[in-house]
């Protein structure tokens, strides 16, 4: 099955592998996807959308058993206060549900900032847009393909 992120990275030459797991509704947690696909939770990296007081709206990619430190995230994004958004915005803002927030290919191209821990990893996976698909990349393809900024954002 190949979703829209899928295609984008196709279509930009970007290699990439596409692995499924078992949907559990009563826990969409990064951790227990992990759990699923047989890797560790620091693997599975899950997407957040903030807004800024200044910036407006941006995207983090961080480890899946870790969470974003806003006073780090808003210093790097520019900005004095960030929140992440209401579950409920989601949708309309970037085409994607909870549990399959990928960020790829997004309604508009937001600023993202990918956490430094992903250059650790020879692959990461990352939600492929859909609940029960996952993409498997290279941190570096991730961050080049996003054009986003790797920094410390986790607590």
């Amino acid at each position: 099955m190949k979703t829209n992120a899928a295609r984008l990275l196709d279509k930009a030459g970007v290699k990439y592998g596409l692995n499924t797991y078992v949907v559990d509704e009563s826990d969409l947690s990064a951790v227990h996807v992990a759990q699923q696909l047989g890797v560790r939770a620091g693997l599975l990296f899950k997407t957040l959308v903030l807004h800024g007081d200044r910036s407006g709206y941006f995207v983090c990619v961080v480890p899946g058993d870790a969470e974003v430190d806003l006073k780090k995230v808003a210093k790097v994004s520019g900005n004095k206060k960030v929140e992440l958004i209401p579950v409920k915005n989601l949708l309309p803002l970037t085409g994607y549900i909870r549990g399959g927030c990928s960020p790829i290919g997004m309604k508009k191209r937001f600023p993202t900032y990918v956490d430094s821990h992903a250059l650790d990893e020879n692959e990461i996976f990352i939600s492929a847009g859909v609940r029960g698909l996952q993409i498997r990349i290279a941190p570096l393809d991730l961050v080049g393909f996003l054009d986003a900024t790797v920094a410390d954002i986790i607590l």
